[in-house]
């Protein structure tokens, strides 16, 4: 299996290409056709992790992937100004990667609405559990 043969965008397989990655992992294989299935290129995400560095590196590699894409990405997390972050939100936003205690924060703000939100993922789920969210 290729992912090529996945149906993605060529900005996607273009970004893919210069990282250097030649197939895709099993879990690729299962969940890119079901989220290619949707009418609309739309896909509104949430993205919740355990810490703000875990929140920046992924931000940063979603900007890596698609960065031949019109996509706008937030990182929304503790220990910096929440008005920039909300600002940036009401811009204009496709994906926000978060902290479990920023996004409740964004949530009771009205900022963030949870039926903007297509798609979540769960990153160390584990890890937040461990943490208490």
């Amino acid at each position: 299996m290729t992912f090529e043969a996945l149906g993605l965008r060529s900005e996607v397989l273009q970004s893919i290409s210069e990282l250097g990655f030649i197939t895709p992992t099993p879990i690729q294989e299962q969940a890119i056709p079901h989220l290619l299935q949707e009418e609309s290129d739309f896909v509104g995400l949430a993205q919740i992790c355990p810490t703000r560095e875990l929140c920046l590196q992924i931000t940063n590699d979603i900007k890596t992937y698609g960065k031949f894409l019109n996509v706008h990405i937030v990182s929304v997390y503790g220990g910096v100004d929440i008005k920039k972050q909300i600002t940036d939100i009401k811009k204009g936003v496709d994906i926000i990667v978060a902290t479990p205690g920023r996004l409740m924060d964004l949530m009771n703000r009205k900022v963030i609405h949870l039926n903007q939100i297509r798609y979540v993922v769960l990153d160390e789920a584990d890890e937040m559990l461990n943490m208490g969210f």
